[in-house]
């Protein structure tokens, strides 16, 4: 009989795909309150699932909950229920930052700089247009249109990491001197939500963005600007492989943006931070230092007039703030390095240090930046 039930849950995970089977083998078994099991000790489900749930809400993991964690989803893989545990790739011993990374220098043969050509900065064109986009941002009644009395409301769309990091934010800039008083924060970013969970326009995420948003008291028509920080969760295989899915999961994300807040102009994209410490297969490298270029071939596509990026269909996009650095041998451009300590015990969520460090290069950014700091700063 135990060998038949082992079969059916097995079967359950084929089927069902995903961590969310968790919740239907979670419940035929019993909790356990021991912290963790060893390797040979069947796996408790229900405990799985329970874990599943917190880890995506975006809360923190102890140690063994996260190695109990890993365990299980390398059950699942192994079964055949888990399509992104078998063709990880290894990290080279160092990785350049895009930002360092030249005109002539080449990584998976990707040319360097945020913009391409090993440039930092938009190319003229763009940056015109760009000007042009943030010119119009202006405070909004709550029907969109201009008002002395009304907001610009700055949101935050992605997942666990992007929300814990953007509430961080949220709570340093709201105290600042140098934040424009005209402007409304409002966290969008939720636990467990990456790029293919926001993608369907129907999807959940949107519905709890707009719950978000009334409980701050805006409305959609007021969201003129939103940080976009790209990530997938569980990426496997080759760059082109992992970095096309998630380019084309955000590209549905910003034309959903733009379908849900008519006056939104500005996207400011992010890719993650450094991965290198990370215990398990959610965003290790070299696939966090990766999800940079994804954002870079969006603003390229915009740049060169794609259709599906009209400014009809999508905010104009932008870099904000690049917070990826090489661990403790940092980049070039300042003085920016991840140390252990600014990550939680899965070595991918942000400690208390990696979220200031976020929030100060956020804050950096949008009071001195030419493109950003004219609607944000006072």
């Amino acid at each position: 009989m135990m060998k038949t039930n082992l079969f059916i849950r097995l079967g359950l995970l084929l089927v069902c795909g995903g961590l969310n089977s968790f919740a239907i083998l979670g419940q035929s078994t019993n909790s356990t309150n021991s912290p963790a099991a060893p390797a040979t000790e069947a796996l408790d489900w229900n405990k799985v699932r329970q874990l599943h749930q917190r880890a995506q809400s975006g809360e923190t993991l102890t140690p063994e909950e996260t190695a109990y964690y890993e365990r299980a989803k390398a059950t699942r893989g192994r079964s055949g229920g888990g399509p992104n545990t078998g063709s990880l790739r290894k990290a080279p011993d160092h990785l350049t930052p895009l930002t360092d990374l030249g005109a002539s220098d080449k990584y998976e043969g990707q040319d360097g700089g945020l913009y391409g050509g090993g440039m930092n900065t938009p190319p003229e064109a763009h940056r015109k247009a760009a000007v042009a986009q943030l010119a119009a941002i202006q405070p909004l009644d709550k029907e969109g249109k201009p008002s002395p009395t009304g907001t610009i409301a700055f949101v935050s769309i992605s997942m666990s990491n992007a929300t814990q990091e953007f509430s961080f934010f949220k709570r340093e800039a709201d105290g600042s001197p140098k934040k424009s008083p005209k402007v409304t924060i409002v966290d969008c970013a939720q636990g467990g939500q990456a790029m293919a969970e926001w993608a369907p326009p129907d999807a959940q995420p949107w519905a709890q963005a707009k719950s978000r948003l009334a409980s701050a008291g805006v409305t959609p028509q007021q969201v003129q600007v939103a940080w976009v920080k790209l990530a997938n969760k569980g990426p496997s295989g080759s760059l082109q492989e992992h970095c096309r899915k998630l380019e084309a999961d955000t590209l549905k994300v910003l034309q959903n943006a733009k379908a849900l807040f008519p006056n939104l102009r500005i996207a400011y994209l992010g890719s993650r931070t450094y991965g290198g410490y990370a215990n398990g297969n959610l965003n290790p490298e070299p696939y966090a230092y990766e999800s940079a270029f994804p954002a870079r071939w969006l603003i390229q596509r915009q740049i060169r007039g794609d259709a599906e990026l009209a400014l009809t269909k999508s905010p104009l996009l932008l870099w904000g703030p690049y917070l990826w650095a090489d661990g403790l041998q940092g980049r070039n451009t300042d003085d920016l390095k991840w140390e252990r300590s600014d990550f939680v015990g899965d070595g991918v969520h942000p400690s208390e240090s990696g979220r200031a460090k976020v929030t100060e290069l956020l804050l950096k950014f949008l009071t001195e930046d030419p493109l950003a700091k004219g609607w944000f700063a006072k």
